[in-house]
């Protein structure tokens, strides 16, 4: 599963998502500075976060890191996994990571490093997409099922449930854990406009669009558009997100 494309391509797709929920996951989150954004990406939530605190941001893209660094000129941002934060004990006055928790190799290690990283009584936080809430992929993978019964399941992947989110959360440690949903949206021109930025191979369905020969992506690209209506188009995205304390 790729990650590593240009941060102008990862906008058109995810990007214009992850900028949507970016403030909605910080009023949730209520951070104390300075803040660490795990897995930034091209720096959609850094760049939100650069707004109001001192910033630092890590990811394991190179391409991403390049990304954020130009966004984000003020941001001290290097490449590294969350699961081995190049940071100090109590560094933090919070640590957040956006739409990051079902990628990860070692979640359990990932919150503990999220966790270790911030000063007792610091902020905790996380947010992934619900199961069934990314309302992007939601037509995608229903015209694939339609075409190949065993195309994956996007929804059935890891921490896209309030449950397992709180569950991930207390096993690291974090105290005082809540939950909640946010909701986002985002506008298309049209069906090419939504189509387009799956062709780049990013995340789950990208990489699944990209392996399939030519033929059979064009019947999933006429089947999805059938699942549509036409003209301008706005999909809503859920996810789901998870605050504690050091």
């Amino acid at each position: 599963m790729s990650f590593e494309v240009a941060g102008e391509k990862y906008d058109r797709f995810m990007g214009r998502y992850s900028r949507a929920l970016a403030p909605a996951f910080i009023a949730f989150a209520r951070p104390i500075g300075p803040v660490l954004d795990i897995g930034c990406g091209p720096g959609p939530l850094t760049s939100e976060l650069a707004k109001t605190f001192e910033v630092s941001a890590v990811d394991p893209s190179q391409a991403f890191v390049a990304a954020c660094r130009a966004r984000v000129p003020n941001a001290d941002v290097r490449v590294a996994p969350g699961e081995t934060l190049p940071f100090a004990d109590g560094s933090f006055g919070a640590s957040m990571s956006q739409l990051v928790l079902s990628f990860v190799r070692d979640p359990d290690t990932f919150a503990a490093e999220s966790r270790r990283v911030v000063r007792p009584g610091g902020v905790v936080a996380a947010c992934m997409w619900e199961a069934d809430g990314l309302g992007l992929v939601t037509p995608f993978w229903a015209a694939a099922r339609a075409l190949d019964a065993n195309a994956p399941d996007e929804s059935r992947m890891r921490f896209r449930t309030a449950g397992e989110l709180e569950e991930l959360w207390r096993g690291a440690g974090v105290r005082d854990v809540e939950v909640a949903t946010i909701e986002c949206s985002s506008e298309y021109d049209g069906f090419d406009d939504y189509w387009e930025p799956f062709t780049y191979g990013i995340g789950p369905a990208g990489t699944y669009l990209m392996a399939l020969p030519e033929e059979v992506r064009e019947a999933l690209r006429e089947e999805t558009r059938d699942r549509l209506p036409k003209g301008p188009l706005t999909i809503v995205a859920r996810a789901v997100a998870v605050r504690g304390h050091a």
